[in-house]
């Protein structure tokens, strides 16, 4: 029986109480005339708005991109700065304030912040917090019934996937060594971060935003010997600009139906910008900004192509670092205790407790051996697992009410965020 059934609103269970999952939430409760809906967001934490991002405890983890350009609330781009200047977040963080005046607060920070929008609704009985996590989903009529960690059941009509990002896949020349305690697998397991001695030589497998975070963690702890950190290409995450700019290019007046194509007139437009003056920052600020309309309007072996030859580049442009952790990665790589390389990973074996790994560097023939103390994982999401890693979907999937998108970035949906049923047919309730 629902909701409907018995008269009051449908119940809408958002699975996930992080920032996705919270902004739902949110703006279901400010929008929604009283009473139209039952809104239930499961969430194991004990404040939403956090989730895995805004949780973090490590003050050397600071939101990836100004302040003035994060907010809870579309068209009130300072709605975040503005309630840091309010309430006086962090005054005692001065470490908050780069070079060129923007302000890069530690990521806890805005996780305060979105819990302190949900809170009135909290109060009022509008939102309710169910802490603890979904396990299975069954279908029931019309609705679902979700089977909750601790046993709990909670019926519901319709729900919304603002789960977290899976772990990352274990590479398959690490399998070998996958019971080795000195492996960290999951770079979101403190427990093997903090086992990291001070003096371990550390591998660090993956250059992105979560390796740029690993290091700075280690960094503050004390860590005064060798990292490596390694991907294919050895691209390290870009630095914000040190002016912001207006975003510059338009790609979508004309969309390209060609990966090629579009790569040429980004930097056709790149090339230009430096002309006037500007730098890339601005146009991949663009190409951000109008992603949704370059990707639809691209034929679908042109996704794949763009997702296997250009994803890597784009995510170190598009997923920047803040200036206080480019600092850190900066001064280490200066100090000769950092080294990026691009090499791929063959083999690895355990060696008188320690790692030894086997590398091949990009474009070279020969292959090298090098061991460490440590080798920890941070190859960012493996969305195409999440099936594997996550039951409460594998159920949705099983049920063929979820499938994967035909490129394994994570579940396929509509142009409204609906998901797409394994027939292709949106599922209007999910």
């Amino acid at each position: 029986m629902s909701a409907r059934d018995l008269g009051r609103g449908p119940v809408v269970a958002i699975i996930g109480g992080g920032f996705s999952g919270a902004a739902t939430a949110f703006h279901l409760a400010r929008l929604l005339p009283a009473g139209a809906a039952d809104i239930v967001v499961v969430e194991p934490r004990e404040g939403l708005g956090y989730g895995l991002a805004y949780s973090t405890p490590d003050p050397s983890h600071r939101i990836n991109v100004p302040a003035s350009r994060m907010t809870l609330i579309s068209g009130q781009d300072s709605h975040f700065a503005d309630w840091l200047e309010q309430t006086g977040a962090i005054l005692d963080d001065a470490e908050a304030i780069a070079a060129n005046g923007a302000l890069y607060p530690q990521r806890r920070v805005f996780g305060r912040y979105v819990e302190s929008y949900l809170q009135p609704f909290l109060f009022g009985k509008v939102i309710r917090h169910v802490r603890s996590a979904v396990a299975s989903v069954e279908l029931s009529g019309q609705g679902y019934i979700l089977i909750l960690a601790d046993g709990r059941t909670l019926a519901a009509d319709a729900l919304v996937i603002a789960a977290t990002h899976p772990p990352p896949a274990l590479p398959s020349a690490l399998r070998s060594v996958a019971a080795a305690a000195r492996l960290v697998a999951n770079p979101y397991d403190l427990g093997g971060l903090q086992a990291i001695g001070r003096d371990d030589q550390v591998l660090v497998v993956g250059t992105g935003l979560t390796s740029a975070d690993i290091i700075a963690t280690l960094d503050r702890n004390g860590h005064r010997s060798r990292i490596v950190a390694l991907s294919r290409h050895g691209y390290r995450s870009r630095s914000h600009a040190v002016l912001p700019g207006d975003p510059i290019g338009d790609f979508i007046s004309l969309p390209s139906r060609s990966a090629t194509v579009m790569l040429r007139r980004i930097r056709a437009t790149i090339l230009d910008a430096k002309r006037r003056g500007e730098d890339w920052h601005p146009v991949l600020d663009a190409v951000r900004r109008q992603g949704q309309i370059i990707w639809q309007a691209l034929p679908l072996d042109e996704q794949r192509r763009l997702v296997r030859h250009l994803r890597t580049l784009w995510d170190v442009h598009r997923f920047r670092i803040a200036p206080q952790v480019a600092d850190v990665l900066d001064r280490r790589v200066a100090e000769g205790m950092l080294a990026y390389r691009a090499a791929s990973i063959v083999g690895a074996e355990q060696v008188d407790g320690r790692i030894r790994v086997t590398l091949r560097p990009r474009r070279q023939p020969t292959q090298t051996t090098e061991t460490f103390d440590r080798v920890v994982v941070t190859t960012g999401p493996a969305h195409a697992d999440i099936f594997r890693t996550n039951t409460a979907i594998a159920d949705l999937g099983r049920m063929g009410l979820v499938r994967l998108d035909p490129i394994g970035l994570g579940l396929a949906t509509d142009s409204q965020g609906r998901a797409l049923s394994t027939s292709g047919r949106p599922t209007d309730s999910i």
